[in-house]
């Protein structure tokens, strides 16, 4: 059965940083691409950053790049979103899933997903 669990989430202040973990189970993360997305309180699931299985290739949400940085280490079975100078609208539960197709990522339809994490920026 896959699984992804989230954590790292949580309050900062603008400007400043967090580091997302998302562990997964019961596949082989070699064969996946992994994605991270959000959801702000009354407004649609965006995409964030997405990392590919096959060639390392990295895609990113043009209102998050340089801010962000996704990596994994499958050795580890783990995906990681840094996020740096936080802002405001960062806040949101962030959600890691995956899928053998980073193509799915475009359009939010990665096949196995995680429960999300918290994050806030707020002063």
């Amino acid at each position: 059965q896959l699984q992804l669990v989230e954590s790292g989430g949580g309050l900062v202040q603008p400007g400043g940083s967090l580091r997302l973990s998302c562990v997964t189970s019961g596949f082989n993360l070699d064969h996946y691409a992994v994605g991270w997305f959000r959801q702000a309180p009354g407004k649609a699931r965006e995409e964030v950053a997405a990392i590919d299985n096959n060639d390392g290739k990295l895609y990113y949400n043009p209102a998050v790049t340089i801010r962000f940085t996704i990596s994994r280490d499958n050795a580890e079975n783990t995906v990681w979103l840094q996020m740096n100078d936080l802002k405001p609208e960062d806040t949101g539960v962030y959600f890691c899933a995956a899928d053998p197709k980073v193509s799915t990522w475009f359009w939010g339809g990665m096949k196995s997903w995680g429960k999300g994490t918290q994050v806030t920026v707020s002063s």
